[in-house]
């Protein structure tokens, strides 16, 4: 299957990026859009901080209201909360809301957010109702297989929230306490495909064409959603489409064309998060496209050490031919 459908709306290719903390902004998701992702889903954000306008969480909250193919992803443990929040990014325009039920980092699940939530599926439940009741836009869900291997309640959940009116479940193919040790077990997934009618997406290591194609094989979900391989990489989406889906060929940034890719990615951040911190934040963007140029150290530590904007866009125009000495 290439397409999903949501709402009667074709999310096309059934290719889609994943939600990654620090990582997946708005001039991330714009490139990986630009060439070619069925669904970008934004940074996972606090619902009470988004309703309460926090600067932090609004810094992350350029969400692409508006966009097709974007999803909004809320994360909480407060119904009333959660409903709000829903509320606030749908009356701004998001397509579709995306409940976070996989997030196993200590701070969230502590909070009883998160991954936590598939340790209680009646509390967790009340969530999923007290957003869909609160927004008339889709509403999808990403969990894990279960909190851990005594507790594999994936199906159980995911079949209780089709019931509630989620439209759509992604799967991550890990328990919570596995956090992003070992493999994916995207056989396990299948189990959740089998409960429910609603379109399953399988995640967990899917990075390239080859383990997209054996997550579809062994899960038979309908559609993938790549996370860490995105990374210096915006392009592979596009590239998993193409080779499985039969989707137009992205041209694949070469030489110059690289050059001036990574240009624009980091003029995008620093007019997003202002020169100072987007400077910042835009070195481990940088340093992904660093590791497949196989960047010598000296031009590495220049790139990733400098204040000056300008400086920094000078240095980025000899990453290629510095790869060609290195080589």
């Amino acid at each position: 299957m290439s397409t999903i459908l949501i709402d009667n709306k074709a999310l096309m290719p059934a290719v889609f990026l994943a939600p990654l903390a620090g990582i997946t902004d708005l001039p991330f998701r714009n490139l990986v859009s630009r060439f070619g992702a069925g669904l970008v889903v934004s940074e996972m954000v606090a619902s009470q901080e988004m309703v309460q306008a926090r600067p932090s969480t609004r810094a992350r909250a350029e969400l692409g209201f508006g966009s097709q193919n974007t999803a909004v992803q809320i994360a909480g443990w407060d119904a009333y909360w959660m409903a709000e929040c829903a509320k606030m990014c749908a009356g701004n325009g998001a397509k579709i809301i995306d409940i976070n039920m996989g997030c196993p980092s200590k701070t969230v699940t502590h909070g009883q957010s998160g991954s936590a939530l598939m340790k209680t599926p009646d509390f967790a439940l009340s969530l999923i109702e007290a957003v869909i009741a609160a927004v008339d836009v889709p509403v999808t869900l990403k969990a894990r297989l279960g909190w851990d291997d005594n507790l594999l309640n994936a199906p159980f959940i995911a079949r209780r929230a089709q019931d509630a009116g989620v439209q759509m479940v992604t799967i991550h193919g890990r328990t919570r306490c596995q956090f992003y040790k070992g493999h994916a077990d995207w056989a396990a997934i299948a189990a959740v495909k089998d409960a429910v009618d609603i379109p399953v997406v399988a995640n967990g290591d899917i990075v390239d064409t080859a383990t997209a194609k054996q997550a579809l094989a062994q899960s038979g979900a309908d559609g993938v959603m790549v996370g860490r391989g995105a990374q210096g990489r915006p392009w592979i989406l596009a590239q998993i489409a193409h080779d499985i889906f039969g989707f137009e060929a992205p041209i694949l940034p070469t030489g110059d064309d690289l050059i001036i890719l990574i240009s624009e990615h980091y003029e995008a951040m620093l007019k997003f998060y202002g020169a100072e911190l987007g400077n910042r934040v835009s070195r481990k963007h940088i340093g992904w496209y660093m590791d497949d140029l196989g960047t010598s150290r000296t031009l590495r530590r220049a790139i990733q050490t400098e204040k000056n904007t300008d400086v920094v866009l000078t240095l980025i125009q000899q990453l290629i031919g510095d790869q060609e000495v290195a080589a």
